[in-house]
């Protein structure tokens, strides 16, 4: 008689090894990032773990191609009544969609199909505009939501029951996650590799899609450094860039003013006019926005982080840190640093 083997894993490890089914669910003139970027996130997921710990299935309502909002098509969608036969996902992922009290006709069949199955789906995602279809299924209601900065107050007209937030790139709800615009979606994505494969992982493939900062769901959806950016000079944009490479060095005025071939008392008058503060405390916000990414992205200690960034010791960090900001750096990093649970 055969021999019966039995498997030497754990259950526990084995369903930490299962493939989750992904489904990807979009429409017709969709932000085509939406769909391609969260994708990226899970399949690059599976390269990092050398196995298929994501099944990701390309969904639409009718099948077939699909053409984006800027005019690039999207082949090969299964439709969404032949995958319904089939095991349902673990996981759907609504990619943009219209963003209109009169949703078009494969948004709203979608969205009776997912008021439908909603119970049968472990988690629900969706992608900027895809949170209208959320909205129209019912999934909103006396929940905390966001999308698209331009659509905020849309969402919260629709759906006055919903709890919109507007100052996040993402936000979770229990097993509803909906995200801000577009590159929004690569967040929420690492954020859930996070939790489903540990934040060494996330990071890896963080690296591995060459993002400059790995941003937790509670950062505004414009960045201190995008704020800045969209006010500066060509000058000063440049002395931004350089005074961000030696972040971690004494940065005296002298320092700043040979950079742009100026003496210090005309880069003090170029700093009052432009922006209406001295070269010292345009470091110091420099400084303090890296101390914020540090603090939210990074495990680092105060010693490590004040060191990082230039100033000094953790009780120069804490007190410009409180001043700047308005709070200390342990309750910051509570808040949004990486082992935050809310999203938010």
């Amino acid at each position: 008689m055969a021999r019966k083997t039995t498997s030497s894993r754990s259950p526990a490890r084995h369903a930490a090894e299962a493939s989750r089914r992904v489904w990807f669910v979009t429409f017709p003139g969709a932000e085509l990032l939406d769909l391609a970027g969260p994708w990226a996130v899970l399949a690059h997921t599976n390269d990092a773990l050398e196995r298929p710990a994501y099944e990701l299935v390309p969904v639409s309502v009718d099948g077939g191609t699909l053409t984006t909002r800027h005019a690039l098509d999207i082949g090969s969608t299964r439709p969404l009544a032949a995958v319904s036969r089939g095991p349902l996902p673990h996981t759907i992922v609504v990619a943009g969609g219209a963003a209109s009290a009169e949703l078009p006709r494969a948004e709203r069949a979608f969205a009776g199909w997912l008021a439908r199955r909603r119970l049968e789906l472990p988690r629900i995602v969706s992608i900027c505009t895809g949170a209208f279809v959320l909205q129209a299924a019912g999934l909103l209601d006396k929940r905390r939501a966001t999308t698209h900065w331009e659509l905020l107050q849309k969402l919260a007209e629709l759906s006055p029951e919903t709890e919109v937030i507007e100052d996040a790139i993402f936000v979770r709800d229990g097993d509803v996650w909906t995200s801000a615009g577009i590159t929004a979606g690569i967040d929420l994505m690492l954020a859930l590799v996070d939790e489903d494969h540990g934040h060494a992982v996330a990071m890896r493939v963080a690296r591995r899609l060459v993002l400059f900062l790995r941003r937790t769901g509670g950062q505004a959806q414009f960045s201190e450094a995008l704020k800045r950016q969209d006010t500066e000079t060509p000058r000063l944009r440049d002395l931004s860039a350089i005074v961000s490479n030696h972040i971690d060095e004494a940065l005296p005025i002298e320092r700043l003013a040979r950079w742009l071939a100026m003496s210090p008392r005309s880069l003090t008058r170029w700093f009052a006019r432009e922006l209406g503060e001295s070269p010292a405390a345009f470091v110091r916000r420099l400084r303090v926005e890296r101390a914020r990414s540090l603090l939210s992205d990074s495990d680092l200690s105060l010693v490590d982080i004040a060191a990082r960034t230039g100033l000094g010791d953790p009780s120069t960090l804490f007190r410009t840190f409180q001043r700047e900001v308005g709070v200390s750096p342990a309750v910051y990093r509570r808040r949004f640093g990486r082992s935050s649970s809310s999203g938010l």
